[in-house]
């Protein structure tokens, strides 16, 4: 090898272990940021003006194999804990949007309840979501799973509806709380209609769960939280980083407040035989 060549490789990588060094803090500042558990795709859509700027050239999957190399890669989770009570006398909805998806903001809201654990015990927040945007509506978080969690969580939603005039379907689960009397007539006298799942299938209410596991897992919810004070302001951070810097790829790694106001994209489902939800079935 000539000496030419030699400080020619050894420049190469001087220069590919400085990358790498950036690359790592650039990861660890937009998942801080965030989410902590953003995905490889998504972060590299994310930092790729970053990389430009930085004179570093890396495709996709190259970027990929850096990120499994260094240990960057989102291990996957299991969900053990369900927060679901349908052995009630309540009434059960049918499920009135099954096989069908949404076609602009606000014309479907889906809701569930997840839990998390505090010094102090187990805390529950319930969140209302945007179908079509994937936008969080309402939230609530306290020290129990009575039905004035979900409804205060709905409240919430209805006051930061931007179509009110719309015509809207609320799907949740059967628990005892979306069941409730105080919960559906609060909804139908808002001009909602109920929706709820049929079976014990996860894909029936799989956005709600879906975000429900994002919110816990990407912001720090998972973890041991001193107090229900210290988790209402971990939880209304993560809201905000949630719909306005988040990317969805069901949005084409758009953000969810930005589809809520710009209701310019299909709607993306990973079932099939899907049809659209129209407004003569509302």
């Amino acid at each position: 090898m000539s000496k030419q060549a030699f400080y020619k490789r050894h420049k190469t990588l001087i220069k590919k272990e400085l990358d790498n060094k950036k690359l790592i803090l650039m990861v660890q500042q937009y998942r801080k940021k965030v989410g902590s558990k953003t995905g490889g795709i998504k972060l590299y859509n994310e930092l790729k003006s970053q990389m430009i700027e930085q004179n570093i050239n890396i495709g996709r999957d190259k970027f990929y194999r850096f990120l499994r190399l260094n240990n960057l890669l989102i291990p996957k989770r299991k969900n053990y804990v369900t927060t679901t009570n349908s052995n009630h006398i309540f009434r059960k909805y049918k499920n009135i949007v099954k096989d069908k998806v949404p076609t602009r903001p606000e014309q479907l809201w889906v809701s569930d309840i997840t839990y998390f654990k505090t010094e102090n015990g187990h805390n529950y927040l319930a969140i209302v979501t945007d179908a079509y945007s994937k936008q969080i509506m309402g939230y609530k978080i306290d020290n129990h799973m009575k039905t004035s969690l979900c409804k205060d969580a709905l409240a919430m939603a209805i006051k930061n509806r931007k179509y009110p005039n719309k015509k809207l379907i609320h799907h949740s689960d059967r628990g005892f709380q979306y069941c409730n009397p105080k919960y559906t007539q609060f909804a139908e006298n808002n001009g909602i209609m109920m929706s709820m799942t049929e079976q014990y299938a996860p894909y029936e209410n799989a956005i709600a769960e879906r975000i429900n596991r994002t919110i816990k897992y990407e912001y720090g919810l998972k973890n041991c939280i001193k107090n229900t004070d210290v988790a209402q302001k971990i939880t209304k951070q993560a809201v905000y980083i949630y719909n306005n810097l988040r990317t969805h790829f069901s949005l084409n790694l758009r953000k969810p407040a930005e589809v809520h106001l710009n209701p310019n994209i299909k709607y993306k489902s990973y079932r099939k035989n899907n049809v659209n939800l129209t407004e003569l079935e509302i």
